[in-house]
């Protein structure tokens, strides 16, 4: 069952999205932006709607697993294409690159909500988000964009249980974030490199950890996976055939980070 306090978070999300009356969801497919999907879809029915932006920095499978999920729920779904090489600054990778490419892609979000007619657009951030340097929430604000998972005050833990309640495919779902965030802070970001860092994970999801990222630093990959499975992969024959396939990747360094997977660790050497 439900913790009380839980169920009252739930219910104010909903009333909080019901009186929209109408709202498109910038849906990635991830944790959170399905289970507010999920819920806008259930108050408000064909008023809401998927808006889906497909960009090299998001892997093919989360773009195909967005589809899909919208077709079995028939929920509407919007995608719109963003050549995020394109975006002035992105590529150099500045501290405020997150803040530049969500700019750009939520007024492209927008301007495909207000061809539906549909004034109110949503993400799904969570109350969790609040702990980490994120500058793409600054974009977010600027641009009218709603976030009901923090106005109800939802952590992704929380996110998870009520995704399970419902059913989602998603509750129990890695968390997932844009590959351009793999990168140091002024390294260039080029397709190249970011198709690295996509099949690298991948080698990692495909040998069974629940949990992974590979951080790119020049030439070398800085893979994180939970601390508890650390001494999984330190088993020689595994550890061989990571090292080995991500080497395939096009990285002459294959390192593991001790201190174990953990979000926005790129975020570390930043004075904030």
């Amino acid at each position: 069952m439900i913790a009380e306090q839980l169920e009252e978070k739930n219910k104010k999300l909903r009333a909080y999205i019901k009186e929209c009356k109408s709202l498109a969801i910038a849906f990635s497919g991830g944790v959170d932006s399905t289970f507010l999907l999920k819920v806008a879809h259930e108050e408000l029915g064909d008023n809401a709607v998927a808006i889906t932006a497909k960009s090299i920095s998001f892997p093919e499978r989360e773009h195909k697993e967005s589809e899909e999920f919208c077709a079995q729920n028939g929920i509407k779904q919007i995608v719109v294409e963003v050549d995020q090489m394109e975006i002035p600054g992105f590529k150099n990778n500045p501290p405020d690159r997150c803040y530049l490419c969500k700019k750009q892609i939520f007024q492209r979000i927008i301007s495909a909500a207000n061809e539906l007619s549909i004034t109110n657009v949503a993400e799904g951030s969570n109350d969790d988000d609040n702990d980490d340097y994120r500058p793409g929430i600054r974009a977010i604000k600027e641009l009218g964009v709603l976030s009901p998972l923090q106005y109800a005050e939802l952590t992704k833990s929380e996110i998870r249980e009520l995704s399970k309640e419902l059913g989602l495919p998603t509750w129990s779902k890695p968390s997932f974030a844009c590959l351009a965030t793999r990168f140091v802070y002024g390294q260039e970001i080029t397709p190249d490199k970011i198709s690295m860092v996509g099949k690298a994970e991948e080698v990692l999801f495909s040998n069974g950890f629940s949990q992974a990222r590979c951080r790119i630093h020049g030439d070398l990959a800085r893979i994180e996976v939970p601390s508890a499975e650390i001494d999984r992969l330190l088993d020689k024959s595994l550890r061989e055939t990571i090292y080995k396939k991500i080497k395939e990747c096009g990285f002459s360094y294959v390192s593991l980070d001790l201190l174990g997977y953990r979000t926005g660790s790129m975020n570390e050497t930043l004075d904030l």
